[in-house]
């Protein structure tokens, strides 16, 4: 049964599901009517962060220019560059028995490429969600539909997965659902990384 998330709920992922090992991050959107001549292309990206909540350098960063990260634990499977049909727009996988002991939380975030030049926020995106599906029994576990919160955002912090603190090898999710303006390099400069 696929439990539906809230803005700032947290759940227990690897606990509450025992043998949750491999794990789909499911992205999905859709644009509002919209003519402004380009398709919309939004991006999901991971940072893997350490410690004190920042990522260190393009190693920690996946996304469509560095498909995979953590040695080899997060794999973004690759750029969809307009968001049509159904279901999930971009996937990102999760092998928690392989992600560093140094990284403690990855951000899944969304960012509209070229949104300054094209004239795009997320104001004109709707419907858009997360899933988490245990890769291996294709089970959706928990859900998180973002609503209609956005406006003049061009980014996008969907959702964090972070170490459980008392048991380092447990795993919890957090609907985060926060709101950028600048695009994919604010999203960058807060997880601590140059974006040029």
């Amino acid at each position: 049964m696929t439990i539906s998330l809230s803005k700032g709920q947290r759940i227990d992922l690897t606990k509450t599901n025992p043998g949750l090992s491999k794990a789909v991050i499911g992205l999905g959107w859709d644009t509002n009517k919209y003519n402004g001549g380009h398709d919309f292309d939004l991006d999901a990206s991971a940072f893997l962060l350490h410690a004190e909540g920042k990522a260190k350098g393009l190693e920690d960063f996946i996304f469509y220019n560095n498909l995979t990260g953590g040695n080899g634990s997060v794999q973004h499977t690759g750029d969809n560059r307009t968001g049509e049909g159904d279901g999930d727009d971009e996937q990102i996988k999760v092998d928690f028995s392989k992600i560093p002991a140094h990284i403690h939380r990855i951000g899944i975030t969304v960012t509209i490429h070229d949104a300054i030049n094209r004239a795009q926020n997320f104001g004109q995106v709707s419907n858009a969600f997360v899933r988490l599906v245990d890769e291996l029994t294709n089970q959706e576990i928990l859900r998180y539909d973002l609503g209609e919160d956005f406006s003049v955002e061009t980014a996008v912090v969907i959702c964090e997965l972070y170490r459980d603190s008392s048991q380092a090898q447990e795993w919890k999710f957090q609907a985060v659902g926060s709101g950028f303006q600048g695009g994919l390099q604010a999203l960058c400069k807060n997880y601590g990384l140059d974006a040029e």
